[in-house]
């Protein structure tokens, strides 16, 4: 009695150690919405404009393009160097809607997983509601997170927001295109 009881609390343990172990690699996301003056449409078109990543871009922000084939249609990539050491990442647009939607999935780079989904709901006629999701997960499972995850969280929160009030701002001054 004793002993098998003794074993079935390890194994109970062993089991909340996994599931503790399991939560921890979990993929964390980090979204905003907000709602832009202007057509679905319009503000998709905008996104797709060559130099919107780049005007998307906080100043100072450590991100060079390497290289672009296509626009944001499926199967496009941007190639991108970023941070300080100039880490190599490579990203691949899918699931395009045309005025609706687009994703961008990580190939290659500093993440063992990453997706970033663009959004742009109509709001009536002559509105929308933007909505960026990043779903990510860090190399080095939870180490990774215990490291970085409150700092990359922050940046993405502070790129959410640059990124969100550009767009509106845009909208605001009469912009049909990112030079507009």
């Amino acid at each position: 009695g004793q002993v098998n009881g003794g074993e079935d609390a390890v194994w109970r343990q062993a089991a909340g150690d996994a599931r503790m172990a399991t939560s921890l690699m979990a993929l964390a996301t980090v979204s905003k919405r907000s709602r832009i003056g202007a057509s679905a449409e319009a503000v998709y078109r905008w996104h797709a404009e060559p130099g919107a990543l780049k005007r998307l871009t906080p100043p100072g922000e450590q991100m060079r393009i390497v290289s672009r084939t296509g626009g944001i249609e499926d199967g496009a990539r941007v190639t991108f160097r970023v941070g300080p050491v100039g880490l190599l990442w490579v990203a691949e647009h899918r699931d395009t809607i045309p005025g609706r939607q687009f994703r961008d999935v990580q190939i290659r780079g500093p993440f063992r997983h990453w997706e970033h989904v663009h959004r742009f709901l109509a709001d009536g006629p002559d509105a929308c509601f933007l909505l960026d999701e990043i779903t990510y997960e860090f190399p080095l499972g939870w180490l990774g997170q215990m490291i970085a995850g409150k700092y990359v969280r922050r940046k993405l929160e502070r790129l959410f927001d640059w990124r969100h009030r550009v767009t509106a701002e845009a909208f605001e001054r009469g912009a049909e295109s990112p030079r507009g």
